[in-house]
């Protein structure tokens, strides 16, 4: 196949994908979708291969999809037009059970099935014990209580099977809500059969797998090619994540990293960690093999489609029964696509940028803060009808590169930025709540050439009545690192403050139960930096202060810039402040 013609139907998939997306964006009813976009679509060939992301969640996309579709189809081996499956379990290849995959397969007129279509959404509430979809303490999947579907056949001849459809609004605390998410989720796979039947007719199927197969072999050669330029390198990383419910040391995890650029391929070695935890942060397959694989697609630059083909690139190994590998039941992975998966993520990331100027980044800062917490209650507004979303407000955490500052509201490194921050007058609309303060925190950057993103505050509370805040935060003791002389991120930090306007720290997770006329104070991580600060350009550290990034004391003690009383740079001052390191 040519190249043009190659670009042309890659092209006409990805709008597939585009137009899976836009559905679930526009009909979805819970803000976590409509507003904050938690949610991804993507291709699956017959053969279990992921084909097409679109501008999907990394940690959704890269594993995951290929586990779901053989999962349904080793439980249905008879693929037929017009069924759906709905698919939510950590132990069968999906990331947490909050996030509801629906997949149809795609079965021309023959009966052939040709490709599946999936949506993934992370649900508002998909029926834990508590309102929340992160029950970072659970000890277990049965305390956890949420409703697991494996391979479930959620339509069978474009109908709704009603008794699963039944179990699950007696479980959703707003079945309404649920109800309009479940209707997104089934438009856009719909919608993806549909588009994916007409290009079949019009292309036909034999072109279209000859595509799949020139495709993938087409990224797995650039993949070949970027992991070439790659200097070699064996690294053993050490990364901690913070004291939490059932790790209360905190807890290391070690990855190894083996560079092959005479092979063209990437190990990364997850197998030499602690067995399944006593709480839900524990990994899926999915999510510890895509945490490992978004470090090595950060590292590596740009024009490598994440696809089956480059993925073949990038071995991961992972043990049974381990906390950052296979889980086994009844082990909780409620938190499955954040706390350690974002360890992990960064220390690859990490592990690359030691190896060689100008490849990975620093480490992103740790989510889930309350300025992203779950928050529920009943809405005094609506004659005390019951609420329950994921907010997602004023978070940073971005890393910086080796060419850049951070991207400033990453959210988190599994995200890859692709969640949207929700509008503060349609959150105020949406639930009984007033946002009083978001803004960022002068000097908690990751210092060096080039900086990492800030920190930031967030203050919001319930309005005439009482609301309870969800989250599950780690990097309150152990900040995101910088690389190559880079400096660290800001932590984490959550407090209260009473009616009277005093504060008192809270725990980096939990449930707190908010009275109105209270607030929950909300600091969140800040990014790594890269680079010694000493080697920023004078210039974009006297902007730093004059846009107010950081102070003129930090610049002067940290970067070693001198500045005037009227911003201009003292030069000879500088001078001697950069001089001041290397002879000391």
């Amino acid at each position: 196949m040519d190249g043009v013609r190659m670009a042309v139907i890659s092209n006409r998939l990805n709008v597939v994908v585009e137009a899976m997306m836009n559905t679930v964006f526009r009909s979805s009813r819970s803000g976590v979708l409509n507003s904050a976009h938690d949610f991804s679509c993507c291709i699956v060939s017959a053969g279990h291969e992921l084909v097409m992301g679109a501008e999907s969640l990394p940690i959704h996309m890269m594993s995951g999809p290929d586990l779901i579709s053989k999962a349904v189809l080793r439980f249905h081996p008879e693929m037929r037009r017009g069924d759906a499956y709905l698919h939510n379990s950590p132990y069968n290849g999906n990331s947490h059970a909050a996030d509801h995959a629906m997949l149809v397969p795609v079965v021309d007129d023959e009966g052939v099935h040709r490709f599946s279509v999936l949506a993934k959404a992370h649900q508002a509430d998909c029926g834990n014990s508590k309102p929340t979809t992160y029950m970072t303490d659970a000890r277990d999947v049965y305390e956890e209580g949420t409703l697991l579907f494996d391979a479930c056949r959620v339509q069978t001849g474009y109908q709704d099977n009603d008794d699963i459809l039944r179990m699950l609004r007696l479980r959703v605390r707003v079945p309404e809500q649920w109800w309009g998410d479940y209707l997104a989720l089934i438009g856009a796979v719909r919608l993806g059969e549909r588009r994916i039947l007409e290009l079949g007719n019009e292309l036909g199927w034999d072109l279209l797998q000859e595509f799949v197969d020139e495709w993938l072999a087409y990224s797995e050669g650039r993949m070949r090619a970027a992991i070439a330029d790659l200097p070699a390198g064996r690294l053993s990383l050490t990364t901690r994540h913070d004291p939490f419910p059932g790790i209360p040391e905190g807890l290391d995890i070690k990855i190894g990293i083996d560079v092959r650029p005479e092979d063209q391929e990437i190990h990364v070695d997850l197998t030499d960690n602690v067995d399944c935890l006593p709480n839900g942060l524990n990994l899926t397959e999915s999510t510890a093999a895509t945490a490992a694989l978004i470090g090595v697609f950060n590292s590596i630059g740009e024009g490598v489609p994440p696809n089956a083909g480059s993925l073949r690139r990038v071995k991961v190994r992972l043990r049974d029964g381990c906390a950052v590998g296979v889980p086994t039941h009844p082990h909780s992975c409620s938190a499955a696509t954040t706390n350690l998966a974002d360890r992990v993520t960064n220390a690859v990331q990490r592990g690359m940028a030691e190896l060689a100027e100008g490849v990975g980044l620093a480490e992103c800062g740790a989510v889930i803060p309350a300025a992203a917490a779950v928050v529920s209650g009943v809405d005094p507004r609506s004659g005390g009808r019951p609420f329950v979303n994921q907010i997602f407000l004023a978070v940073t955490g971005g890393a910086a590169t080796p060419w850049s500052d951070a991207w400033l509201t990453i959210f988190h490194v599994g995200c890859a930025g692709m969640l949207r921050r929700d509008s503060v007058e349609i959150a105020e609309m949406t639930h009984p709540i007033r946002v009083s303060r978001q803004r960022l925190l002068q000097d908690t950057e990751g210092a060096g050439r080039f900086r990492g993103a800030p920190s930031a505050e967030v203050e919001y509370g319930p309005v005439g009545t009482s609301m309870t805040v969800a989250y599950g935060s780690d990097g309150a003791v152990y900040p995101a690192l910088g690389v190559r002389g880079g400096g660290e991120g800001g932590l984490t930090r959550h407090l209260r403050r009473d009616r009277a306007g005093d504060l008192t720290e809270l725990p980096s997770q939990g449930l707190v139960e908010l009275d109105d006329g209270e607030r929950i104070v909300s600091i969140t991580a800040g990014g790594g930096g890269y680079g010694p600060a000493a080697d920023r350009d004078p210039v974009h550290v006297r902007e730093d202060v004059r846009e107010g990034w950081i102070s003129p004391e930090r610049a002067r003690d940290v970067y070693g810039v001198a500045l005037h009383a009227d911003l201009s740079i003292d030069e000879a001052a500088t001078a001697r402040l950069r001089a001041e390191p290397a002879s000391s």
